[in-house]
């Protein structure tokens, strides 16, 4: 079977999932909206689940590709919060269903990713605690993760780029100051 099969089940289920809820969506109503069998879908993915799960990874690979060095704390959110924005109805339905724990896995890892980017940057050659670094990783990523959470269960309704933007301009310097504390300690 060719990746152009595969492809089409993708960009079908992704068009069904922005027009409904996910619950309403089944391998039969993809397999004829795409104009294949249902063979052909199980030879490349054994449920829906698996079908959530890679889509959602491609996605996050996506994003992490895009932004190969992370040079403010604003661009990592931006990029973690470009890891839901892209297809914004179909995130919601599935953030809103039983797979919503595939989805938060992978927008750990994309916030993990462009912490651990923006870190590399920002520390250079500066030497810090281990520990330390781990645990002011840690916070940015829970923060990263946290935002986008939160916008999430608000429906994505808010404007997050003006939000990022003045919660950046709020917090500028913390981090400078973490690493002072940590080296002078």
């Amino acid at each position: 079977m060719s990746s152009f099969t595969k492809d089409a089940i993708k960009q079908t289920f992704l068009l069904l999932l922005d027009e409904k809820p996910l619950n309403q969506i089944t391998v039969k109503l993809i397999v004829e909206t795409c104009g294949i069998n249902r063979n052909s879908f199980y030879y490349h993915y054994p449920d829906l689940p698996a079908l959530i799960e890679e889509i959602i990874r491609e996605e996050g690979n996506r994003i992490m590709q895009e932004y190969p060095t992370i040079e403010t704390i604003e661009m990592a959110m931006q990029a973690a919060v470009d890891f839901a924005a892209k297809n914004r109805r179909a995130i919601l339905h599935i953030y809103h269903s039983v797979n919503r724990d595939i989805f938060e896995q992978y927008l750990w890892q994309v916030c993990e990713y462009v912490v651990s980017s923006y870190g590399r940057t920002v520390l250079q050659d500066r030497q810090i605690d281990p520990q330390d670094q781990e645990l002011i990783g840690r916070f940015y990523v829970c923060e990263c993760f946290g935002v986008v959470i939160d916008w999430l269960n608000h429906k994505m309704e808010s404007d997050i780029q003006a939000r990022i933007t003045r919660f950046c301009s709020l917090q500028k310097g913390l981090i400078e100051e973490m690493i002072r504390r940590s080296t002078e300690e």
